[in-house]
């Protein structure tokens, strides 16, 4: 696994040492970034990206590569995360991790709202729709915010009526869906 584009392109990173966690492919990743590149209407430094199931934190580290205001990864083991976060000394302050489990997220900070949000759950285990419904339910999501949802293709997503269909796409077994939501 390694960085595919921006400041650190080429960076190699930590894969993680449990067979559970799937990384999303390098070539998902850059897939997602091309699309999100032409969609987005601001600036990267404009855009704070939460990940939700970050595992070794790869889509988040690839945003900070890119110049992304600040990511905020997730997960119940963030051992490989933090061994990859701790690759980027200098973007340390853009960079927060927190233990936790995507069903049952903390309440987020009032003053801290999330325009980009990543999720990458296991497949085929409904956690995908409980987890964005636990960072609107909980408030970590602005208005108008853009969602990458990763799932196996075969996989179906019941799509909250507060978000509205972007985009599709299969690469590979995965399937990225984007959203955009609607407070």
């Amino acid at each position: 696994m390694r960085i595919i584009g921006g400041r650190y392109r080429g960076k190699k990173l930590f894969s993680p040492l449990s067979e559970a966690v799937r990384p999303t492919s390098d070539r998902a990743r850059e897939a997602v970034f091309n699309i999100l590149y032409s969609l987005l209407p601001n600036n990267w430094e404009d855009y704070d990206l939460l990940e939700i199931f970050c595992g070794s934190g790869a889509f988040g580290l690839e945003a900070v590569s890119r110049g992304i205001k600040s990511a905020c990864l997730i997960d119940k083991d963030t051992t490989t995360a933090a061994k990859n976060a701790a690759l980027f000394p200098a973007e340390k302050d853009k960079i927060k991790l927190i233990k936790g489990t995507a069903e049952n997220l903390p309440f987020a900070d009032k003053n801290k709202k999330y325009n980009l949000y990543f999720s990458d759950a296991p497949y085929h285990q409904g956690l995908t729709e409980k987890a964005l419904d636990e960072a609107v339910k909980k408030g970590w999501l602005a208005n108008g915010a853009v969602c990458v949802l990763e799932t196996h293709k075969d996989e179906q997503l019941a799509i909250p009526t507060s978000f509205k269909l972007l985009d599709e796409r299969c690469y590979g077994i995965a399937k990225i869906t984007i959203l955009e939501y609607n407070a």
